[in-house]
């Protein structure tokens, strides 16, 4: 496992943007991205830094890989 980059929420929301998951809507810090054709829907919270493991598992959802990920930060 490669080690995870310290990013902020609003980060993230952008390199999964690259990929083509849109915001859909946004509950209290959380922004829910869902993306055209997956039922698996994406709640990134609006925090400085996201924790590791929650990050790792966003990834895994998104269908990515950690490798995948950091190119598109």
């Amino acid at each position: 496992m490669s080690k995870l980059p310290i990013i902020s929420g609003m980060e993230a929301i952008k390199a999964f943007s690259g990929v083509g998951w849109t915001p859909h809507r946004q509950v209290g810090s959380h922004v829910v991205l869902r993306k055209e054709g997956n039922k698996v829907t994406l709640s990134v919270p609006k925090h400085k830094e996201l924790k590791p493991g929650l990050l790792r598992h966003l990834i895994t959802a998104s269908g990515l890989t950690v490798e995948e990920f950091e190119e598109l930060l």
